[in-house]
Order: C-alpha cells, then sequence, then structure tokens
C-alpha cells in the first residue's frame, strides 16, 4: 500500500471542503438582502420613481452605490451613469380648435372633449377626410399616400371594449401611427368612446429625434362621434378645421445606471452578457385623501433589487467569468422602453459582441395569474432562443421549475426591455414569477407583499445562468426554427455580418 504524505491529506481536505460555486451562489445571495434593497427603493420616500422624477433620480444614486460598493467598472459617460438627453415636450392648448362641415351642418368640438396625443403645431382649413375603422386590420394596412396625404385620417376607435392593451382598436392604434409619418396625413384624428386615458400630460422626446410631423388628435365629443361614427369608412363628403399651437419642450436629463465585471478570458472577456432590470415606475398619480404613490416593489424593485444582487455575488467569486457581464439598470420602460431602447441604439458596448441580455421583472410576487407560484419562474419568448437550456439547468440547482405559460409566454415578449435587445438582433427573454397580480400598477404594489425567500431562489438561478453563459464559449443563439423569430434571426445576422 503507497503512503500517502500529511501535505497531501491536508491538501486534499481543503479541496473537499471548498464550497460548489452553487453553494457560493446561495450564501452569497440572500432574501434578507433582497429585501434590504426593495424596501428602500420602494418606499414611499422615492414616490413612485416616476420617469422623470426626484425619486427617480435618488434611486439611479443608490444603484450606483451599489454597484460601486459591489467592485463593478463604471461604464457611463459619467461614472456609472448613461446620460441620456431628452426632452418633456408639452402640448400648448392655447386656441385648441377642431370643427367639422358634413351633411350641412358646422360642428365645433367642445374643447374638454378633445385631447392631443401627439404634440405638433398644425394650421388647417377645410381639409379633406378618409375614415377607417380600427378594428379592420386590412383596410389599415392597405392605406396609401395617395389616398390620405395631407388629409385628416379619421381612425373610429369608438368600438366598445376594455380601454389600453386590451382592447383590438389601441393594438390597432400601435400598428397605425408609425406608419401615418409615411402615409402622410396633415392629421391622425381618433375618435374615441370617452376621454379615458386621453391626458395632456408631457411626453419625453430624445432630444437629437426630429419633432413627430403628424399630430395625433383624440375626440370623444358626442357630436363628432356621432357624426363621424355613422359615415362610411372610406373617403368622407366632409371638411376639418383644426388648430394645434406648438408645444413646448424643457431639457431633462435622464440615466440608465451601468456597471460591468470584467472577463477574465483574452479571447472571451471583449464579448458580454447583458442582465437588466427598470428601476422607474408610475410615480405619484391622483388628489385628494389616501395613498397616491405607485410604489412599484414587484414592477420593477424586485427585478432592480435583483440585478443589484447577482452583481454582488457574481463580483465575489474567487473568479471572474470568462465574458464580462454587463449590470443595467434601465429608466422610462413604463413610458415604452425608452431605457433600453436608448441603450440599443447608443449601446456602450458593441451589440454584434452582445451574446445575450437577461431581463429580469416581477420577481417578487407569487400571488400571480390566480393562483400561487412558489418555485417556478416563466420566460417570455420560451422557445425563441438556446438560452431556456441554461436557465433550466440552473434552475434544477436551487429547485426552480423554469416553464413556459402557454398563454403569456409569447404574447408577453413584447411588453418588457428583453424587447429592445431582440429588435437589435441580440438573444434576450423576460424572467418573472408570473406575468399578473392582484396590485399590478396600482398604489398597492408595496415591499411588504414580496416574497423574499422564493426571489432569492429565483434570483440564485439567473445568478447562476449568467455565470454558465458567461463560461460557455459556444454563445446563444435564435432558434431560427420557429417562424416567430424570422425578425431576429434577420436582425442578428445583420448585426454580425
Amino acid at each position: 500500500m503507497k503512503r500517502v504524505s500529511l501535505a497531501a491529506l491536508v491538501a486534499f481536505a481543503a479541496i473537499a471542503q471548498t464550497p460548489t460555486i452553487t453553494q457560493q451562489i446561495a450564501a452569497r445571495l440572500t432574501a434578507n438582502d433582497l429585501k434590504a434593497d426593495v424596501s428602500f427603493l420602494a418606499s414611499d420616500a422615492l414616490e413612485g420613481r416616476g420617469t422623470p422624477s426626484r425619486g427617480l433620480e435618488i434611486a439611479a444614486e443608490f444603484i450606483a452605490s451599489q454597484f460601486r460598493r459591489a467592485g463593478l467598472d463604471p461604464a457611463g459617460d459619467d461614472g456609472y451613469f448613461q446620460t441620456a438627453p431628452y426632452a418633456s415636450v408639452a402640448p400648448n392648448l392655447d386656441g385648441l380648435d377642431l370643427t367639422l362641415e358634413i351633411g350641412g351642418k358646422t360642428l365645433h368640438a367642445d374643447k374638454a372633449s378633445i385631447g392631443p396625443q401627439e404634440a405638433a403645431a398644425l394650421d388647417l382649413k377645410q381639409g379633406g377626410a378618409w375614415k377607417v375603422d380600427s378594428n379592420d386590420p386590412a383596410a389599415l394596412d392597405a392605406l396609401t399616400p395617395e389616398q390620405v396625404k395631407g388629409k385628416v385620417l379619421v381612425v373610429d376607435m369608438s368600438a366598445g371594449g376594455p380601454q389600453g392593451r386590451g382592447n383590438p382598436a389601441f393594438a390597432a392604434m400601435r400598428r397605425l401611427a408609425p406608419a401615418a409619418v409615411k402615409l402622410q396625413p396633415a392629421l391622425l384624428l381618433l375618435i374615441r368612446p370617452n376621454g379615458q386615458g386621453v391626458s395632456a400630460n408631457s411626453r419625453l422626446r430624445e432630444m437629437s429625434a426630429a419633432a413627430p410631423s403628424v399630430p395625433i388628435l383624440a375626440v370623444w365629443d358626442p357630436a363628432f362621434r356621432s357624426a363621424l361614427g355613422e359615415a362610411k369608412p372610406g373617403e368622407l363628403d366632409a371638411k376639418i378645421s383644426a388648430h394645434i399651437a406648438a408645444p413646448t419642450a424643457t431639457p431633462v436629463k435622464l440615466r440608465n445606471v451601468v456597471g460591468v465585471l470584467r472577463g477574465s478570458d483574452a479571447a472571451l472577456k471583449d464579448t458580454y452578457v447583458l442582465i437588466t432590470g427598470h428601476y422607474d415606475h408610475l410615480g405619484m398619480r391622483g388628489t385628494g385623501e389616501g395613498d397616491h404613490i405607485f410604489n412599484g416593489a414587484n414592477d420593477d424593485a424586485s427585478g432592480t433589487s435583483s440585478v443589484i444582487e447577482i452583481a454582488h455575488t457574481l463580483a465575489s467569486l474567487p473568479a471572474h467569468p470568462k465574458r464580462s457581464i454587463v449590470f443595467i439598470a434601465l429608466f422610462g420602460e413604463e413610458l415604452g422602453l425608452f431605457g433600453s431602447r436608448y441603450y440599443a441604439q447608443h449601446p456602450i458596448f458593441p451589440l454584434a459582441k452582445t451574446v445575450a441580455d437577461i431581463n429580469l421583472e416581477q420577481l417578487g410576487r407569487t400571488d400571480v395569474d390566480g393562483g400561487t407560484h412558489v418555485g417556478i419562474v416563466n420566460v417570455t419568448g420560451y422557445d425563441f432562443t438556446s438560452l431556456t437550456e441554461e436557465f433550466k439547468r440552473a434552475g434544477n440547482a436551487f429547485d426552480i421549475q423554469v416553464q413556459k405559460d402557454e398563454k403569456n409566454s409569447d404574447p408577453f415578449f413584447a411588453r418588457s426591455d428583453n424587447q429592445a435587445f431582440a429588435d437589435a438582433g441580440v438573444p434576450a427573454h423576460t424572467l418573472s414569477v408570473g406575468y399578473v397580480f392582484p396590485d399590478y400598477h396600482q398604489v398597492g404594489d408595496e415591499w411588504p407583499k414580496i416574497d423574499y425567500e422564493n426571489m432569492a431562489k429565483v434570483a440564485r438561478t439567473v445568478a447562476l445562468a449568467i455565470l454558465d453563459v458567461a463560461d460557455n464559449p459556444i454563445a446563444p443563439s435564435w432558434n431560427a426554427s420557429n417562424p416567430k423569430t424570422e425578425r431576429y434571426v434577420k436582425a442578428h445576422e445583420a448585426l454580425v455580418k
């Protein structure tokens, strides 16, 4: 029998006692640390983190301090901040006027029943009009500039149904509004059933972006709705006059918070894995007695806090991963993915060298989707890329089931910041415990309602998956066999060619 030296035995014992990566992640990423972050970000002191707001600025400073504490390298133009120059554009309601001449009658819209949706100056006298129904997608898609150029494009949205995302009319408008610039109408006039959801609030516009050339005006005046609602689609025997004053623009400074954990491999360190989450919410709304602060604990202080704690965890490991990992807290998601779209258009690290974006949202509540989701995490666009297999392997280590919600997985792919990166060609998903929870976009989304133990297990799963992606020399890829990924596959090909 060979004799084993004391030194060899000591060395073997040391190796045997060395915690695995899974154990190290579990020990470092704790429920209490996540609770500390969420309870601050979703506190009343930050006033709902509206974009822009004082509370949002405080949140940005807090996140930057946590990235600094973790030892991440600052990656912005101003330390950890990627400064995004925007303007707050406010409609000018002075002299706002809308007149309709139809059937021998002249109707003047009640000013309390009209509202600018996209502010741009207009002084139109007796312009022709063309009508389409928003619930007729074929007619919308068939419109040509020859039909509507210089005229008022009237879109009937007065059919009943839920307001917002759930109404097919609003889905149609999301398609039509960008196309209106190419169609070149003088005005896009929306016939609304009521004024719900219409406001004269300021809108954000990137300073370098061209001002919209087509104003959008909503009208829910009963006489207008009756006269235009009864008219058949197509060219109208009517004249419309409108006056909209030029809006006012005030510069505002918005910031993504960006830190990087540099890779250790000579061949892979200049490739990047992004982990993102939006740190804004809805701010304060309403007047009078009661709670008016939309704290946004689950949406999305939970995702932001997970980004912070995953940064602390991965930066504390004895060895850095092979690829660089970029941690980004994004502004303005609630207003239309502003922060992620800004980064995608002004990337700090080349998108051609960015192998994945893993976006985190709504990781805290387990009372979701009409049931209880403990030990479960959902992936939007579940079978869009090869990343899902990484999530599943990591989930096994922490007793987390990575699943596809057949009803919500694909539709929700476009409803969070992963969409901006996917549009650029970068394989991207959003991970969430569920999609619909009782206090979604309500004042009741507060930090004590979060299941922090479950949230910690989900965040550990994400941390391990990111580490595996960062250490894998084979980059994630789009699933080209899925027809829903065709546009993303083409974008990726264009990105890396």
